[in-house]
């Protein structure tokens, strides 16, 4: 069977328009609403032998109230974004327009002086990578970046790909298999 690593994408800290880069805040009130309308589902993920969590408060509390306990993985961190902390795309967009661009063409730049989409995707996957190799089943919390980067590497995609994958709050994906061959696991539906 293999290692099984599902990550679990953190409920919400703000809408989406206001999200912000290297978002240091805590669940919302609708964050806390949606973790309790899906604990139903994600629950029962806490039942693997290995929980963790991005250091973020938001993955931090999802987790907790999930009631994995989960462990924080500074690995597992968001991409760094340099000078851009804190700003959203738009803020950003309006500020510096051609360096956004550069951003989102050109996986191997890092014009906010952070962390390039090709270092963070390859930090992700060193992560998956060094999990323990034997049968189990881990479940981490995470920023919906992480988890989209985790996908990339796992599926060995372009890093441009990264810009198309859609990970909402709360969303889970499974990985199954060992360090260096990783397979997307869809769960079928039940019932």
């Amino acid at each position: 069977m293999g290692l099984r690593v599902t990550l679990v994408a953190a409920a919400r800290s703000s809408s989406l328009l206001a999200e912000r880069f290297d978002d240091d805040r805590p669940l919302d009130e609708a964050g806390w609403y949606e973790v309790q309308l899906a604990a139903h589902t994600l629950v029962p993920l806490g039942a693997a032998e290995l929980r963790y969590c991005s250091p973020t408060p938001r993955s931090r509390a999802t987790g907790t109230a999930l009631g994995y306990a989960p462990l924080a993985q500074p690995a597992l961190r968001d991409c760094d974004m340099g000078r851009w902390r804190g700003l959203t795309l738009g803020e950003v967009a309006a500020l510096e327009p051609a360096a956004v661009d550069a951003w989102l063409t050109d996986p191997r730049i890092a014009p906010h002086g952070g962390e390039t989409l090709l270092a963070f995707i390859s930090r992700i996957g060193g992560w998956l990578d060094t999990r323990p190799a034997d049968d189990g089943s881990i479940v981490a919390v995470a920023e919906p970046a992480v988890v989209r980067a985790a996908l990339v590497y796992a599926l060995k995609a372009p890093p441009s790909t990264f810009w198309n994958v859609d990970v909402r709050p709360l969303s889970t994906v499974t990985l199954t298999g060992r360090p260096g061959l990783w397979h997307l696991h869809l769960q079928a539906a039940v019932g």
